[in-house]
This record gives structure tokens, C-alpha cells and sequence, in this order.
């Protein structure tokens, strides 16, 4: 079954819609929305978004906020466990939130908005944002988050001096003492820089040493007092900011139900802001919602389409029409038209404003689509295959509340026996009472088409002369196909286009066929041609042709030899010179007398190239087995 929302592009309209909120659950709303079955929940929807276009459009854009984290954060308070500063902060940030909401909202009351009355749901907690915004800054307990934080850490301000002075004072009296001029911290102690040599003359705990071991960072006995003391006021201090952020935690935990219920509030404005964002970017506006089975669109728009260029569509269906056969040119709107009037219809019943000047809309109890070629390798289905389990699908689901669209309905077959399907199916929708709309290239679905009572044709524009789509659709006038026009527009010969037209009308041929005068012939274009691989001559077979005992000539010495071992694979022989024999490419040889005029038959060529030692060897080899070698030499 096709996915009704991807074949009329809903998906790619949730996709943009998503990118105007700001909230996770919002966004979670979006991708799962589908059509709603309630008139009356469609047209509170539908009101909705009208008050939220007006709102933006009066006062501008709502001061959204993902609030990501407030709900995890008020668990771990209503848990009784302590919140971090950040997450004291992210809650004073997400009540500063609530609070230029409600501004915003009750500046909305003014036009007479009850959208704006959402703002009687929202508390910004004024006390508790107050005091986490007075206590927290940067992830840190503010000093004056209470009187004795603050006498805490003035008093470990001026113990962390005196450490300092302390180990600088010693650092005065010992200079000869000292590796460098001045004192370093190490763990959290205030140190002195001393040559190793010199360590036991100063009182103190070494803390650490140089990675060279040369010297060693002492902490003075004076500056160690101060060190415990300020050890003891860091305690004091981290107790106080516990205590602090316990007491604010609390009072987090005591109006978590309230931060609860603005979070549920701002996700459902969020929710409702985006929609009226989305109109605006197509400028939508609010269709008339019906259950009187009737479809009336205004100088309607596909929303994904540009406006500049998009030819307004006017669309009527219902009032005793319950289906719309399309025809018209290739190219020529028709999906675009049939994916139009679907589309905003599915969208209305989701909420949204509709891309048209004007409509009047029917409840839908679903939408059923066949789009596309549907051809699935994975299930070996062909192109009209898959549009008959489609179409079967369809007719499973169809009654009378039903909207369907089928594209190029009966294609991917025999032209005979798809208008014949295509019929049926019609015949079947008609039964049903559903409303449809229908694009075909039959002629004889248009004749059935005229016929019927509650179908009726219409036909896509289309210029013959510039052979460009006109887009314009004309609802009660039959359409054509235009393919001959455009093909002799194009430049195909008369002699084929009356062929084809012979082949299409049979021996009724339309008038403006029958004489054609225009072009004659196809001009034919030079082609490139293929450039074939020259035959090669076998170097192998040529030199097969030397035979053993053959009398040669040896370029370039022009010396004469005589073959002693034929060519192999690579046309390479062997050739018996005075005194030497010489490997040599049968292409420097040329044959000089035959063997056959030279020896008798069965000649046995070893006399010629054997040692008498070889020849004694092999000659005691054929009568039995003996331990000897016989030696080849060059």
C-alpha cells in the first residue's frame, strides 16, 4: 500500500512545520500527526491556527524555548536530592521564560485573542525565580546568597594573603636559599622554590620537587598554620553552599507541579504558534470545513510550490459530481493539479491553513492514493502490477466518506485490455460514492466519462504553438493528448505522423491529420564510427614454417646455418653456425635451401648437430639403462 503522506508530499510539509518549534514534545507532535475525524476537533484546530497567525502577525514571533531538561531536573527535586547551581539556573531561565510568555500573551488581549487567555495558565513563580536569580550566577553560589557565605569567603580571601605574605617573608630572609624569587602553589599549598642542598635550613614540609630534582617547593612552618585555617573556612564555606542550594531546591520541589503544568502549557502553545508560523510561510488561510461531501478551491496552490510561479488553481467537486477524469498532455499539471486538491484537503484535516485564496473542504474518512510507478524489484513487481495491488488495496478501503486520486489510471499494459481495467475501476469507485480524481490518457475513459451522470471530464491547458503547458485546468471540457502535435512541432516527418495516426484512428482519421505538409524526411546526422583492431599477423605460425634441417641465411652477417631446434611460442629458433650454435628471432632468418632438397627422409639430424660421445651414449640408451649424461653444449 503506498504511503499516502509521502505520495502527497506531507511529509516533506511536516518536515518544515517541525523546524518552527522549539520543544521536543512539539516536534514529537508534528512527526505524528494525522488527519482528524471530529468536525468539530478540526475546526478548533482549524481556529487555532488562524488566532496564532493573527498573533505573530500583530505582535510578531511568541518567545519560545525548548525547555530541554526542566523535567529531569524537577524529578531529581521532587526526589529530595540536591540540585547543582547550573540546574538551579536553567530552572530561574526556564520561569524567565513563563514570564515574557505571559507578556507576551497579554499583550494579545488587546485584539480580542482567546489564544491569549493561555496566559492564565502560566506562573513564573516570582519569589522562587528571584531568589535562585540572586543566588546563582555562572554555575556558582553567589556571595550574597547569605550574610555568612560571604564573612566565609572574605575571611578565606584574607587567610589565602596572609599565607602568601607568610611564605614571601621567607622567602626575604633566605634569598641565598632560593632557586627562583618567588612562591609557587602546589596541591593547594602555598610554597617556597629551595636548591636541594640548602632544604633542611628551612622549616617547613616539602610538598613536591622539580622534575630535574634540583629543587624542591617547600611549605613554610608559618604559611601551614594559615593553611589549616583556611582548610577549616573552605568546609564552612562548602557547608553553607549546601545549605543553600538545599533550601532552594526545596522550594523548587514545592512548585514543581506549578513548573510542570507551565512546561504542558508552553509545549502546547509551542505546538500551536507552529502552525500559524507555517501559514504564514505559504500564506495559508482557514478553509470552510463541511461534511457535505463538497470540495470548492480558490486559486489554489501546491504549498511547496513557488507562489511567483505557480498557476493559481479553481477546483470544484461534490454537488452531484462524486468523480473528475483529467486528461491532457504529458508534463502538462495533471499529477501537480490531483496532488494539490489532496494535499490541502489533508492538511485541513490536520489543522493547518490551506495554500488557496478561498475553500470549502469535506471530511475525509481517509485518502487513498495510487501515485507513481510503483514498481518494486525487492517484491518483482512490474509497473502495472503494483498499481493493481494498489487499486485492489483502494477498493478494499473505499466507502462513501472516502477521497481517492489514482494517476494514469489502467497504464503499464496493453492499451486495450488498461482501458477496459481502468473502466472497471471506475465503475467500482463510482459504486462506492466516494469522491475521486482520476488522470488518464484513454479515449474511451473520457467517452465513459461523458456518459455518466456524477463524472465529469476535464482537461489540463496546453499552447500548440510554443508547446509549453498552460497549467490551467477546465473542469466539464475533454482533453487531448496533444503527442502529435508536439511530435511534429518537434520535427518529426509527415510520412510517420500520418502512420501514426493511422496505427492510433484506424481508417477514421481525424481531418488535421489526413494532409500533412511540413517536414519530408529525417536529415540524418554523421555519427562517430568504430575503429576496429587491425589484424595482427602470428609471428608463431610464421616461424613454424622453418623446419628442422632447413638451410638459412642469418641477417645482417648474411651467414648461412642450418635450423637445429624449430621456433617456439615467442617465434625464437635455434640455428647450427661453424663451430657455435645461436638462439635468434625467426624474423632475422631467411630461408635458403629446404630441408627436403637437402637430406633424404628420416635424416637423423644428431650426425649433424650431436657430439660423437652424445651419439654413443643415446645409442646405448635405447638397448638398456646405464648411469651416463648426455651433455648439450651451445
Amino acid at each position: 500500500m503506498i504511503n499516502i503522506e509521502h505520495a502527497l508530499e506531507f511529509d516533506r510539509i511536516k518536515e518544515i512545520w517541525s523546524e518552527f518549534a522549539f520543544t521536543e514534545t512539539a516536534k514529537k507532535a508534528i512527526h505524528n500527526i494525522t488527519i482528524c475525524l471530529s468536525e468539530s476537533e478540526v475546526i478548533a484546530k482549524q481556529r487555532e491556527t488562524t488566532q496564532a497567525k493573527i498573533f505573530i502577525e500583530k505582535i510578531g514571533n511568541p518567545p519560545m524555548t525548548s525547555m530541554n531538561g526542566i523535567s529531569e531536573i524537577l524529578a531529581i527535586a521532587k526526589k529530595g536530592d540536591c540540585l547543582t547551581a547550573d540546574q538551579l539556573e536553567t530552572v530561574e531561565m526556564s520561569l524567565a521564560a513563563v514570564k515574557r510568555l505571559r507578556e507576551y500573551l497579554n499583550r494579545g488581549k488587546q485584539y480580542e485573542i482567546s489564544l491569549a487567555y493561555y496566559e492564565e495558565n502560566l506562573d513564573d513563580l516570582k519569589e522562587i525565580r528571584q531568589a535562585i536569580s540572586l543566588s546563582m550566577r555562572n554555575g556558582r553560589v553567589e556571595d550574597c546568597a547569605s550574610k555568612l557565605l560571604k564573612e566565609v569567603r572574605v575571611d578565606i580571601d584574607r587567610t589565602e594573603d596572609k599565607m602568601h605574605e607568610k611564605a614571601n617573608a621567607v622567602m626575604r630572609r633566605n634569598k641565598e636559599f632560593m632557586s627562583d624569587s618567588f612562591s609557587t602553589m602546589r596541591n593547594g599549598h602555598v610554597c617556597i622554590p629551595v636548591k636541594k642542598e640548602y632544604k633542611f635550613k628551612i622549616s617547613g614540609s616539602v610538598i613536591d620537587q622539580s622534575a630535574t630534582g634540583n629543587t624542591v617547593f617547600i611549605e613554610p612552618t608559618e604559611a601551614a598554620k594559615q593553611y589549616e585555617q583556611l582548610q577549616y573556612l573552605k568546609i564552612e564555606e562548602e557547608n553553607e553552599e549546601r545549605r543553600i542550594l538545599y533550601s532552594l531546591t526545596a522550594q523548587v520541589a514545592d512548585g514543581a507541579e506549578k513548573i510542570e503544568e507551565n512546561v504542558r502549557t508552553i509545549e502546547k502553545l509551542d505546538f500551536i504558534f507552529s502552525k500559524g508560523k507555517l501559514s504564514l510561510s505559504y500564506s495559508g488561510t482557514e478553509p470552510y470545513i463541511n461534511t457535505d461531501r463538497h470540495i470548492m478551491i480558490k486559486n489554489g496552490r501546491h504549498p511547496l510550490m513557488d507562489r511567483e510561479i505557480c498557476v493559481p488553481l479553481q477546483f470544484e467537486l461534490g454537488n452531484g459530481v462524486n468523480g473528475i477524469i483529467i486528461t491532457g498532455p504529458n508534463t502538462g499539471g495533471k499529477t501537480v493539479a490531483i496532488k494539490t486538491v489532496a494535499l490541502n484537503c489533508f492538511m485541513a484535516q490536520c489543522g493547518l491553513h490551506v495554500a488557496c485564496e478561498e475553500a470549502k473542504l469535506c471530511m475525509n474518512s481517509n485518502f487513498l492514493c495510487d501515485i507513481g510507478d510503483g514498481q518494486n524489484i525487492s517484491e518483482n513487481l512490474s509497473t502495472f502490477s503494483a498499481h493493481i495491488v494498489n487499486v485492489l488495496d483502494i477498493l478494499k478501503q473505499v466507502n462513501k466518506n472516502s477521497f481517492v486520486i489514482m494517476d494514469e489510471l489502467g497504464s503499464g499494459t496493453d492499451p486495450t485490455e488498461g482501458m477496459g481495467i481502468a473502466i472497471a475501476i471506475l465503475e467500482e469507485l463510482k459504486k462506492s460514492g466516494a469522491l475521486f480524481l482520476v488522470t488518464t490518457h484513454y479515449p474511451e475513459v473520457k467517452v465513459f466519462a461523458q456518459k455518466e451522470s456524477n463524472i465529469v471530464n476535464a482537461r489540463m491547458t496546453f499552447d500548440k504553438n510554443s508547446l509549453k503547458p498552460l497549467y490551467h485546468l477546465i473542469i466539464g471540457e475533454v482533453g487531448e493528448s496533444c503527442a502529435f502535435y508536439i511530435a511534429q512541432k518537434l520535427g518529426m516527418p509527415d510520412s510517420m505522423i500520418k502512420c501514426a495516426a493511422k496505427a492510433a484512428y484506424g481508417d477514421v482519421i481525424p481531418e488535421q491529420w489526413k494532409e500533412c505538409y511540413g517536414n519530408k524526411d529525417i536529415i540524418k546526422q554523421s555519427s562517430p564510427h568504430i575503429k576496429r583492431k587491425k589484424q595482427q599477423k602470428n609471428g608463431q605460425s610464421e616461424a613454424r614454417k622453418f623446419q628442422l634441417g632447413d638451410s638459412v641465411m642469418v641477417y645482417p652477417d648474411k651467414k648461412i646455418g642450418i635450423v637445429c631446434q624449430t621456433a617456439d611460442e615467442k617465434g625464437i629458433l635455434r640455428v647450427q653456425l661453424p663451430n657455435k650454435k645461436i638462439w635468434i628471432n625467426h624474423k632475422r632468418v631467411k630461408l635458403h635451401v629446404a630441408v627436403t632438397e637437402l637430406y633424404p627422409e628420416d635424416y637423423d639430424f644428431s650426425i649433424i648437430f650431436d657430439s660423437v660421445q652424445n651419439r654413443k651414449i643415446r645409442h646405448k640408451m635405447q638397448k638398456r639403462h646405464i648411469e651416463e649424461t648426455i651433455v648439450y653444449t651451445d
